[in-house]
This record gives structure tokens, C-alpha cells and sequence, in this order.
């Protein structure tokens, strides 16, 4: 393989192609899509996407150098090309923790690096906290912890000082006699049979987030947010998880650190983040010491932010 060059606009190496793609079945009614790309005999990692409801990207195989890396990507239940498609039953953390294990297995990995960001991060922890065993080391960026503040802060008016103007237009999808729990209002209409119930609280729900990831969106970008295929399941998934507190107890990812704190880790955070402010990133480095801490200070939560994706290619490096 030549030697790749890093794109010095983004950092990331350049774009290839999987060696090994398929389907593994992790219950009666899911399936998961899978793919491996770089070196078969190099460093396993295992990307972990974001969400609850995202999907891996080609995109996602270039924060690691293909010469040194066994890069496993993976689409969670229900999301891209996952099978079935929105599916929110059987559909919790532990669903999840338990497919990484099953793929981890499947594919004949003794022990991997775990890299995720934003609801990834919130994955590689508790996976690694159940799994210590098989974890070499983790990669974390843009910690969410799936706490009461979090997503009060999110969805209960905290990140509302900062964007009224698209809070109003969140807020306005729903009724004012069901906001007392806006999560379940939203979850509610996101399951509707009906497209005509669904279909603005889609729109609502996507433009919602995605105007708040990066430092820097354009007005065209969040006009159009909610409208690709994709935007379906991740919002249908992102609504089921956090009504449902993600299925974690409140603080139970910072209590479970203890287990980690031997394994080399590094924590990227924008320090303009919105979607995960930084106090969560905090938290974990008062609880984790030991992991590298790295804020980025031009910084929001999206990782193809310049900083952002920098930060992540160097601790890749580092750990190859």
C-alpha cells in the first residue's frame, strides 16, 4: 500500500474501500451491517457512530491510517444499513453493548480500540465498562453521559438561551398542552403510522440538532436538515432512547470509570460544544484522570470541525 497523505484541510487519510462487508444477525429480528477497510492484519479498531440513530459513513474509515489499522465500522440497530430499517424494538444500550461483543467475536478480535463520539462515546463506555477485557484503549470525542442534566439542558430549554429563534420552532411541532414532556410528544408523533404526523417532527426534530452541531452552519445546510433518508431513523431512535433515559442509571457511566482508568484513553471536547456541553467532558476527566484531555478551543461538537477532526487523527496516530 503507497504511503497516504493526510488532506491538510481536514486531516483525515484518504478515502478507501472495505475488504470485508456483510450482515451478521444479533437476534431474531436484527441484523447488523458491517465492514472492515485497512490493514486485515493491523490494530483492530471499532468505530462507534453517533445518534442514537446515525449511520456509519465512507467518510468515517479516514481518521485511521489504513497501513496500521484493522478499521470495523458498524451500523447500529436500525440505523443505515442495518436490517430492519427505524426498528426501535429490541432496541436498547444493552442491545447495543451486546452487539459489539457478538461482532467482536464474529469477526475473531481478542481485544480492540474503541473510538466514539457525541452518543458513540456514550456506547464505548458502557461497552468497555462491561467488557474491560477487551478493550486496548478508547478514543472519546464530544462526551455525552446520558444524564438528567444533559438532556434537560437539550431538550428542556437549557440550549434554548443560546438559539431561541430554532428552540421556537422545536417547541412549535408540539402542542402546548403535551410540552411537560417534550421527549415523549416527539416520540409519540416519530411512531405515528400517519406521514402527516410524522413527517414535521421529523423536520423539527432534525433542524433542531443539526443547527447546533458546529461552530459555523449555514442557512442553506439547516434548511434542508430532516429531509434525507436517513433522518427518519435517527430521529425515531434518538427520541426512544432519551425518553427512556438511554437505559442507565444517573451517573452510571462516571461510577463505572474505576474499571478503565488502567487503559490508555484520550478525550477531545469542543469547547463551544452545545449538543454536549463541556461540563460532561469535565466530569470525566475529574473522574479519569488518567486520559488525555484535549479541548479544543474553536470548537463545537461536530467531528469534521477542523480542530475536532485534527485532535482525532493525532490520537489515532498515537495509539497505531
Amino acid at each position: 500500500m503507497s504511503v497516504p497523505l493526510k488532506d491538510p484541510r481536514t486531516w483525515l487519510y484518504p478515502e478507501l474501500e472495505p475488504f470485508h462487508a456483510g450482515h451478521l444477525r444479533v437476534s431474531e429480528l436484527h441484523e447488523v451491517y458491517f465492514e472492515e477497510s485497512g490493514n486485515p492484519e493491523g490494530k483492530p479498531v471499532v468505530f462507534l457512530h453517533g445518534g442514537p440513530g446515525g449511520a456509519t459513513s465512507p467518510k468515517h474509515r479516514r481518521y485511521f491510517d489504513p497501513r496500521a489499522y484493522r478499521i470495523v465500522l458498524f451500523d447500529q440497530r436500525g440505523c443505515g444499513q442495518s436490517l430492519p430499517y427505524g426498528e426501535l424494538r429490541e432496541n436498547t444500550t444493552w442491545d447495543l453493548v451486546g452487539d459489539i461483543e457478538r461482532l467482536r467475536e464474529h469477526l475473531g478480535v481478542e481485544a480492540w480500540l474503541v473510538f466514539g463520539g457525541s452518543w458513540g462515546s456514550t456506547l464505548a463506555l458502557a461497552y468497555a465498562q462491561t467488557h474491560p477485557g477487551r478493550v486496548t484503549g478508547l478514543i472519546l470525542r464530544g462526551i455525552f453521559l446520558a444524564s438528567a442534566w444533559e438532556l434537560g439542558w437539550f431538550y428542556r430549554g437549557g440550549a434554548a438561551a443560546l438559539f431561541p429563534d430554532v428552540w421556537e420552532t422545536f417547541l412549535g411541532a408540539i402542542p402546548e398542552a403535551e410540552r411537560g414532556d417534550i421527549l415523549q410528544a416527539y416520540l409519540t408523533r416519530l411512531t405515528s403510522a400517519d406521514p402527516e404526523v410524522q413527517k414535521p417532527a421529523v423536520k423539527a426534530w432534525c433542524t433542531w440538532e443539526g443547527a447546533l452541531t458546529n461552530l459555523y452552519t449555514s442557512g442553506e445546510s439547516v434548511a434542508s436538515m430532516g429531509e434525507d433518508e436517513l433522518a427518519l431513523a435517527f430521529s425515531r431512535l434518538e427520541a426512544h432512547y432519551f425518553a427512556h433515559g438511554a437505559w442507565l442509571r444517573e451517573g452510571q457511566l462516571l461510577a463505572g470509570v474505576d474499571v478503565l482508568r488502567h487503559l490508555p484513553a484520550v478525550i477531545v471536547q469542543g469547547r463551544y460544544d452545545v449538543v454536549c456541553p463541556m461540563r460532561s467532558a469535565w466530569e470525566l476527566h475529574r473522574a479519569w484522570p488518567e486520559a488525555d484531555f484535549l479541548i479544543v478551543p474553536d470548537a463545537g461538537h461536530g467531528a469534521s470541525e477542523p480542530g475536532i477532526s485534527k485532535a482525532l487523527v493525532a490520537a489515532t496516530d498515537r495509539f497505531a
